[in-house]
């Protein structure tokens, strides 16, 4: 993603459209509560123009979101931590994997 120092929510006006995918947070109507979903900009199958579609959905069913049910986008969190990210930039050693999560018994 080009912009991985976003760390707010942000309009869905400027949320990316290359497919790749972010978090949204979507609105409260009478299908229910607000929540948040993991969607992506594409196509649908059998649709004449792109959409939010929910990652999770179906692909014989997809969940396709209209403009006016998103109301912000945030960059998914990073698959590594900034400390851990940081020790690679280093060149650093990983810490010894017999001393993580206390299992050194």
């Amino acid at each position: 993603m080009s912009r991985p120092d976003v760390t707010e929510w942000q309009p869905m006006a400027t949320a990316p459209r290359d497919g790749s995918r972010i978090l949204v947070t979507v609105r409260a109507s009478e299908q229910g509560p607000a929540e948040v979903d993991v969607v992506k900009w594409a196509r649908p199958a059998h649709a004449a123009e792109p959409a939010w579609i929910a990652t999770d959905s179906d692909a014989d069913a997809p969940i396709v979101y209209a403009a006016g049910e998103l109301a912000s986008w945030m960059p998914l969190p990073s698959a590594l931590p900034s400390l851990r990210s940081a020790r690679i930039a280093k060149g650093e050693p990983p810490p010894d994997p017999g001393e993580m999560d206390g299992s050194a018994i």
